[in-house]
């Protein structure tokens, strides 16, 4: 029974460690605002391709994956199910491409703080991080 148990552990855990996370974060949003965007960037270095299929935050009564997509000479934004992340690559959500869209979020949110967000993978299940929250026009590159 020990075994079993250390076997099931182990290969969660592995599964788990095979997705990271970086740079999680989101824009400032003014007041009255009901809606707010997160990006980030997925990184894959498992074998096999994974899917982010859904996602949560206590900050907004629902998160939903959306593309943004050029339609002659207007962007639109549209739901999809999912965003693949291939085998030993990544995915990047960034402006003006695919993006989390938090949906009736509580209050606005404020250049400085944290947003919690939960991102539920087809394989390696539930990962926890955070939003940080930049300034209203932040575009996400790196100042130093």
């Amino acid at each position: 029974m020990r075994f079993l148990f250390f076997i099931m552990f182990f290969f969660s855990g592995a599964a788990f460690a095979q997705v990271e996370i970086e740079n999680p974060w989101s824009r400032a949003t003014p007041p009255g605002a009901k809606v707010a965007a997160g990006y980030l960037l997925i990184r894959n270095k498992a074998a096999a391709a994974d899917k982010l299929i859904g996602a949560s935050s206590p900050m907004a009564a629902r998160v939903e994956p959306h593309v943004t997509e050029k339609q002659g000479d207007v962007l639109r934004m549209r739901e999809v199910k999912s965003y693949e992340v291939p085998a030993k690559g990544s995915f990047e959500l960034k402006p003006g491409g695919a993006h989390l869209m938090l949906v009736d979020i509580k209050r606005p949110f404020k250049a400085g703080e944290k947003v919690p967000l939960v991102l539920r993978f087809q394989k390696a299940g539930e990962i926890n991080t955070e939003l940080e929250v930049k300034a209203l026009g932040a575009t996400g590159t790196h100042s130093h």
